[in-house]
């Protein structure tokens, strides 16, 4: 059996290690794009996936941060809820989302939690010329990283959110976090009508099998609206692909994973890059 070589970089007593936690591993995405970033420009660091279940996160976490050569962690399912409890601090955009998919130390020993999905899906929409302060926003889903865009939009000082969820429950929940974090924001719940809206975001699942029901009706979408995506497992989903025939200017699930990698950069200390840097160096495989 012919062992494939991952990535050339030595490793070596000056390596700095970012763990990413989470369980299954298989679906990481995040090593096949820092990684071959670190190397282009001669960053002694990698990222390594770490398989933990639940039950031994806790433990998992705090030992970790007694390595003196670990630089952060990325934390992902089924942790990001879990961290948000283990950490010493953690911003408002981690207390909107009730997540946190970032940790850091800091000098005095302490773990700081951030949450970056949605600063990712907001730089995007930022670099494609998206006016946010004063936008009327539809976000649908209302989960963790529909939570977290909720959140990174309120922080972009948009004017108003509205917020829809199956589970009605979440929605109102999260309304209820946003008004306590951001009092300035308008929120409302309980419509996925995307009339009059700047920007719509599908923060559901909803896209990644085939002859998924499209999240909104799209005869009520005015060719005016931003549209944007979370779904990655495919470039252009069926809702990106009705909403451009309606004329209107969208943004791919993936944009948001290229585009938060270089606020991540900028937690951990390391120098940041661009997403199209990004992209040309990354060696994705699924």
């Amino acid at each position: 059996m012919n062992a494939r070589i991952a990535n050339p970089m030595l490793i070596d007593g000056h390596t700095e290690l970012i763990a990413h936690l989470g369980f299954p591993t298989h679906a990481f995405k995040a090593p096949m794009i820092y990684n071959p970033y670190f190397e282009s420009i001669g960053i002694n660091a990698i990222v390594v996936p770490m398989g933990c279940r639940p039950e031994h996160f806790g433990a998992t976490l705090r030992s970790l941060f007694t390595l003196e050569n670990i630089r952060g962690a990325l934390i992902t399912m089924p942790h990001k809820v879990s961290v948000v409890d283990l950490v010493d601090a953690v911003t408002a955009t981690v207390k909107v989302a009730g997540s946190c998919n970032a940790v850091r130390r800091t000098a005095d020993g302490r773990l700081i939690g951030d949450m970056f999905d949605g600063e990712g899906f907001v730089r995007g929409l930022r670099r494609k010329g998206l006016k946010l302060a004063g936008a009327r926003a539809l976000v649908v889903g209302n989960g963790g990283v529909g939570s977290a865009i909720a959140a990174s939009l309120a922080a972009a000082d948009v004017g108003a959110i509205a917020l829809y969820d199956v589970h009605a429950p979440t929605a109102q929940a999260l309304a209820e976090r946003l008004r306590t974090h951001y009092p300035a924001t308008g929120v409302s719940t309980g419509s996925n009508d995307p009339a009059g809206c700047d920007l719509v975001v599908n923060a559901t699942p909803l896209g990644m099998n085939p002859g998924d029901p499209l999240p909104i009706a799209m005869d009520r979408l005015g060719p005016e609206t931003f549209v944007g995506e979370v779904v990655m497992k495919n470039e252009m989903t069926a809702f990106l692909t009705a909403a451009q025939a309606r004329g209107c200017r969208v943004q791919v699930g993936s944009d948001m994973l290229f585009e938060m990698i270089p606020a991540y950069l900028e937690f951990f200390g390391f120098p940041t890059t661009t997403p199209e840097v990004l992209r040309a160096v990354a060696r994705l495989e699924y």
